[in-house]
């Protein structure tokens, strides 16, 4: 059904296309400047500014170019079979063979074009067939037949304008979360050392030496099997210890869990075969887990939370990996009769507490904007679902 004061029409209807291509590679004084040239690899975004190959003034001139406002879209390339890569060019853009422009004609938004398209994305990609060597081609001709409907350009304009803020924040969010996790790093980096050094309650910061332990007198094996009780758990490497059901992964309730492991919380878990690239976490949960990973008991000398961000600290990890014994390719095993030899400087019980607490913060602030981000992300796709499908209208 066509929504009232809209009407139906092609994309062909709504843009010119255009082709691209590359300028000759064996001319050296086309490349390397500060022009973009735009290519499959650089569809990662929506808005398109830059781009991983750069040309020069000269290359740029020679090069076949896409005005600002005008979509890009991929018609060539592996990224088809499972995607279908829509960008908006913010400036005037070169732009190779493998896409084509889409420059808008009289009365369509290009900001819309460009919405409207990515919110096809998944019906588009249906015209896709395989060419030679398994690469993806979209028909052009195919995609100018595609049938749309078009509002108004008043209303194009302001969905344009709602779904762009959204992305705005969007943007915004991402960015304070990349600077969060990389602050939490560096925050890593120099407690887990003793570089920086935090202060007690009565704000006189912590001093002394940390005092060398061997693993093995921190912590101990949990070597306990055969709790078929208990839940099923699963050890990730970015959300932690979960129930394998929530993982999403097959179900393994028939297979034998005899030699399954027991998990509480407060444990360590760590993948006995990839330690050595930090993958361990602190259980919150009690349940069994796969006989690849080692379970190990912190010790009275020992904060739980401290040891768990400890084990992701990269020169500890480097440790981990000298430490492991080669299997196979790039397997490396790390029991637990190797992991108690290793020596550690650990700080005494109240600095590695204050350490935890403030790591906690700082995974409590990147968990909220992650949850904000997935939020804006859910919503944004709510709203153009309802806005280029005229479900819910706009006012001017």
């Amino acid at each position: 059904m066509v929504p009232k004061g809209w009407k139906p029409t092609q994309i062909g209807e709504l843009a010119k296309f255009s082709s691209g291509g590359t300028p000759s590679k064996k001319n050296d004084t086309y490349w390397g400047g500060n022009y973009p040239w735009i290519s499959g690899k650089d569809l990662k975004g929506h808005y398109l500014e830059n781009s991983v190959d750069k040309l020069s003034s000269e290359g740029f001139r020679s090069a076949k170019r896409a005005p600002k406002g005008s979509s890009l879209i991929l018609v060539r390339g592996m990224t088809l079979l499972k995607d279908f890569p829509v960008g908006y060019a913010t400036r005037e853009l070169a732009f190779n063979q493998d896409l084509k422009a889409l420059v808008p004609k009289k009365d369509v938004d290009g900001l819309f074009l460009s919405f409207l398209l990515a919110g096809e994305k998944h019906r588009i990609r249906q015209l896709v067939s395989t060419a030679g060597h398994g690469t993806g081609r979209l028909d052009t001709e195919s995609v100018k037949e595609y049938p749309v409907n078009l509002p108004p350009t008043w209303e194009q304009k302001k969905i344009a304008q709602i779904l762009s803020t959204w992305d705005k924040a969007i943007t915004t969010t991402e960015k304070l979360l990349v600077n969060s996790r990389q602050q939490k790093k560096a925050l890593m980096q120099q407690l887990l050392t003793g570089k920086k050094r935090l202060v007690d309650e009565n704000g006189v910061r912590f001093g002394g030496d940390w005092k060398m332990y061997k693993l093995g007198n921190l912590f101990k094996e949990r070597v306990e099997t055969n709790r078929e009780d208990l839940p099923l758990l699963s050890i990730t490497a970015d959300v932690g210890v979960m129930y394998q059901e929530d993982t999403g992964r097959k179900n393994t309730s028939n297979d034998d869990k005899s030699k399954y492991r027991r998990i509480c919380v407060n444990d360590i878990g760590y993948n006995t075969m990839r330690m050595w690239q930090g993958r361990s976490s602190l259980s919150d949960k009690e349940g069994i887990v796969s006989p690849a990973y080692t379970i190990v008991i912190p010790g009275d000398k020992i904060v739980p939370a401290f040891a768990s961000y400890l084990f992701k600290l990269p020169e500890l990890v480097h440790v981990f990996y000298r430490n492991s014994q080669g299997l196979v390719s790039d397997t490396w095993n790390l029991k637990f009769n190797h992991f108690n030899k290793i020596s550690w400087a650990f700080p005494d019980l109240y600095e590695q507490q204050k350490i935890a607490s403030v790591l906690c913060k700082a995974d409590k602030e990147i968990e909220i904007l992650q949850q904000k981000l997935d939020f804006l992300k859910q919503e944004k796709k709510a709203l153009v679902q309802q806005l280029l499908t005229g479900k819910r209208r706009v006012q001017i």
